[in-house]
């Protein structure tokens, strides 16, 4: 569970990060959570953008990011979702 100051320092640096998954109509299924699970080993901190089209409210998609993942939400600031998870093997950000 991330403190409140971990959040904030994980808002900071996820500021100028461009969202590189897209939530759509299908929703949240098991092969984009596998590709989000990759991704977040391979750079900790990332954006998914919620399209309009998405069936689920953000809140929703959200917890079953997090929950297939395994991910910390750092943030769901419009439709941007933050998700930070500490990598095994590219460790690169350290909290405070």
């Amino acid at each position: 569970m991330l403190t409140g100051k971990q959040k904030r320092y994980l808002r900071s640096k996820a500021h100028h990060l461009q969202p590189i998954f897209q939530v759509g109509k299908g929703g949240v299924n098991e092969n984009m959570s596998k590709q989000i699970s990759d991704a977040l080993e391979a750079r900790e901190l990332l954006k998914v953008s919620i399209l309009q089209n998405c069936d689920e409210d953000k809140k929703d998609v959200a917890q079953a990011l997090t929950s297939s993942t395994g991910a910390e939400l750092v943030q769901i600031i419009g439709h941007t979702i933050v998700l930070y998870k500490e990598s095994n093997e590219n460790k690169e950000i350290v909290l405070p």
